[in-house]
């Protein structure tokens, strides 16, 4: 543990960086790559340019200094970072650069107000942090490399199946290329696969969510096509990926982690909320617990644009109407001539767990969400409203805070 007059210094920073830390990180980050820029392959490019990695590292870098008195409160958090590293191959090393590359940003973008003891304080409250998440990371490099199948770092696969889901959405499905098996995963992790992207002349990675129950001899993501506008650049993996891998095509794929996943140690009713492409992790859960028999109450509540977004509405129906424990509410924002209520959808609007709380709210229930943002906000908020416990919800994100679906 650092001293006391350390973690003084480092706290009073505290409220610097909630105003400035984005100034901080994004001079960190055009600093690093400027002198490493072998790393340009490690942290996603579309992320950079959108400002969403900048954001995410500002926000943990100020809740650190808030929080280093007692960093167990950022317990959750550096969960999700853990996992996020080990996926990307984030490894010992690489801590020792950034760490040099944070404390000259310090220096560069606080000028006067750095001092020696500050930048001093900083590199010590760093190197306890740097620690803490190195030894986690160990750990479950360590789980990835023991189960069968495992592995860490990157393994080929070859696109055994491409199938369309949406206008926007295809499914890829992936076997090793080695012949080898392919580990256990928990229903709602994801892994990161890495394509070449030539715009960049760069190995770029991105973290996609598993759509298919696990126990198969291969692994399905499902890929919204990102095409970039006034809400953010184009995805230069999603549009490669649905461009330029065909059936046959081989990538790179790192191991499944990720903390968001279905808690299978109890028989609590499943409400899975999304919004979007975050029905992947969702159908992963929904898959597995159909495949397993699980006779426990299911909710499948989605809402998407139109029919044309709407991603594996015949598999969800089917699973629905063969089912008599799961039940479907699917809300389409736009409802076109040719769409029927209680086939296409069930509901005209953006999901409201107000209107159809007596089929959503579920006493004891577990609570999955994964969408944008704001959708997951709106439902975390209503179903707070609605009485359910924050302990009983649980939610991925997108962007580089966390996986993406």
């Amino acid at each position: 543990m650092v001293s006391p007059q350390i973690r003084a210094l480092v706290k009073a920073t505290a409220p610097v960086l909630k105003t400035h830390g984005e100034a901080l990180t994004r001079h960190f980050y055009a600093r690093m790559f400027q002198h490493n820029p072998e790393l340009k392959h490690v942290f996603n490019q579309g992320h950079q340019a959108g400002g969403e990695q900048q954001q995410a590292l500002a926000g943990a870098v100020a809740a650190y200094a808030e929080h280093i008195d007692d960093p167990s409160v950022l317990a959750p958090v550096v969960t999700r970072i853990v996992h996020k590293h080990v996926s990307l191959g984030i490894r010992p090393e690489h801590y020792a650069i950034v760490g040099k590359h944070l404390l000259a940003s310090i220096r560069e973008v606080l000028g006067e107000a750095a001092t020696d003891e500050l930048v001093d304080a900083w590199a010590a409250a760093y190197g306890q942090l740097a620690d803490m998440l190195i030894a986690a990371e160990a750990r479950l490099y360590a789980d990835s490399a023991a189960k069968p199948g495992g592995w860490t770092g990157w393994r080929a696969f070859r696109v055994v199946g491409k199938q369309p889901e949406s206008a926007e959405i295809t499914s890829f499905y992936l076997a090793p290329a080695d012949g080898g098996a392919v580990p256990a995963y928990r229903p709602g992790q994801y892994v990161s696969v890495r394509v070449y992207v030539p715009e960049l002349g760069l190995m770029q990675p991105r973290q996609y969510s598993l759509s298919d129950a696990p126990g198969q001899d291969r692994l399905r993501i499902s890929v919204k096509r990102e095409a970039g506008g006034a809400h953010g650049p184009a995805g230069r993996v999603s549009n490669a990926l649905h461009d330029r891998l065909e059936e046959g095509g081989v990538l790179d794929v790192a191991p499944p982690q990720g903390d968001f996943h279905l808690r299978e140690d109890g028989e609590a009713p499943v409400v899975l909320l999304s919004g979007g492409v975050g029905l992947t992790p969702m159908v992963s859960i929904l898959n597995h617990l159909v495949a397993t028999g699980d006779a426990r109450q299911i909710r499948f509540v989605h809402g998407c644009r139109n029919a044309a977004a709407h991603a594996m509405k015949d598999h969800v129906n089917d699973i629905a109407a063969r089912r008599g424990n799961v039940r479907k509410a699917v809300f389409y924002e736009e409802v076109g001539g040719a769409d029927r209520a209680g086939r296409d959808y069930d509901h005209h609007g953006r999901v409201d767990l107000r209107a159809i709380r007596d089929e959503a709210i579920v006493p004891d229930a577990d609570y999955y969400l994964c969408g944008p943002s704001g959708f997951m906000r709106a439902q975390r908020e209503t179903l707070l409203e609605l009485g359910v416990t924050p302990d009983r919800i649980h939610a991925e994100v997108f962007g580089s805070g966390g996986a993406p679906a």
